[in-house]
C-alpha cells in the first residue's frame, strides 16, 4: 500500500466538509480558509482550494461577496447558503457515523 496515496486520498475526501465547517461560523476569504486549515495542520494550496471553491459555488452550497481590503484589492469573501447549510448538516451526520465506525473496529 502507497502511504502517501492513501493519506493524499483521505484528505481530499473531507476537504470539502472541511472548508463547509470554516465557513460555518463566518464568512472567509481564500486566503483565511487556507490559514485555518493551515492552523488545524491540513496543509492545502490554491490550486486546490480555488477550484473546490469553484465547485461548491457552481452547486450551489456557496455564495460570495466582494470586500473592500484594507490592505490591497477587494477580496472575495465566501458564505454558506442555505442549500450549503443542509449539505453541511448532512457532512456532519456522516462524519460522525462515521468516526463511531472507525472506533469500533480500532477497539475491537
Amino acid at each position: 500500500m502507497n502511504k502517501e496515496n492513501a493519506n493524499s486520498q483521505m484528505r481530499k475526501g473531507m476537504l470539502e466538509y472541511c472548508v463547509l465547517l470554516i465557513l460555518k461560523g463566518r464568512s472567509s476569504y481564500a486566503n483565511d480558509i487556507i490559514n485555518k486549515m493551515k492552523d488545524a495542520d491540513l496543509i492545502v494550496v490554491e490550486g486546490t482550494l480555488y477550484p473546490l471553491l469553484t465547485r461548491l459555488k457552481k452547486d450551489g452550497l456557496l455564495s460570495y461577496e466582494w470586500q473592500e481590503s484594507t490592505q490591497g484589492p477587494p477580496r472575495k469573501y465566501y458564505n454558506l447558503t442555505e442549500s450549503g447549510k443542509e449539505a453541511l448538516a448532512d457532512m456532519e451526520q456522516t462524519w460522525d457515523a462515521l468516526v463511531r465506525t472507525i472506533h469500533t473496529l480500532k477497539n475491537n
